[in-house]
């Protein structure tokens, strides 16, 4: 069985960990949303990655990566945000769910960019690029599963749509050789979608 598994213990340990993160965090969130993803999305990957796996975080797609390409992957990732978050402002399921009667901007921002960059370094740093030396671009696909998973719950078009942003964004975190482009389109999709569903008071 030893032989078995070594040949990709390293993936066995990467989608182990990442498959406990989200358990954990179902059965035992810490409190304040932000602080649960920091810790389960955040830092339960680095301590894998540093004490089990003994490799670099920079690996992990938290380095600078292309930074040109990236730049160019984030202006058009940010542009089609523009146009999706519109589109779907339209449909009765979305407006109702994302509907805020009051809002403090500043702290929401601040806990978006917690949250946001803990999931972006979960799933298109610790798992796809945990899993790039062995499934190369298919890592784009299997890092999509769970990330669609995950927003079950949130209106049906958005849960569908999941699936095409999380390769979207796997695509452009691979290409760019870090997360930070698709956390740059991510985060901006995100309080975009806030401005455009607050109600004024």
């Amino acid at each position: 069985m030893r032989e078995f598994f070594a040949d990709c213990a390293s993936e066995i340990v990467v989608l182990c960990a990442a498959t406990a993160s989200l358990i954990l965090m179902k059965y035992h969130p810490a409190g304040s949303w932000w602080l649960t993803n920091a810790i389960y999305f955040g830092a339960v990957p680095l301590v894998v990655i540093a004490a089990v796996l003994r490799r670099n975080p920079l690996e992990f797609g938290l380095g600078a990566g292309d930074a040109k390409r990236g730049a160019l992957h984030a202006a058009i990732g940010c542009a089609g945000a523009v146009v999706v978050v519109l589109v779907a402002s339209r449909l009765p399921s979305v407006r109702s769910f994302y509907a805020r009667e009051s809002l403090s901007f500043g702290s929401y921002v601040a806990s978006r960019v917690v949250i946001i960059a803990s999931l972006e370094f979960f799933f298109r740093g610790f798992l796809l690029f945990g899993l790039k030396r062995r499934f190369g671009a298919g890592a784009v696909a299997v890092q999509m599963l769970p990330f669609a998973a995950l927003h079950a719950g949130k209106p049906e078009a958005e849960a569908f749509g999941c699936i095409l942003s999380g390769l979207y964004l796997g695509y452009v975190a691979y290409r760019s050789n870090a997360i930070w482009p698709a956390f740059v389109i991510h985060l901006f999709a995100n309080v975009l979608n806030v401005v455009v569903h607050a109600v004024p008071t």
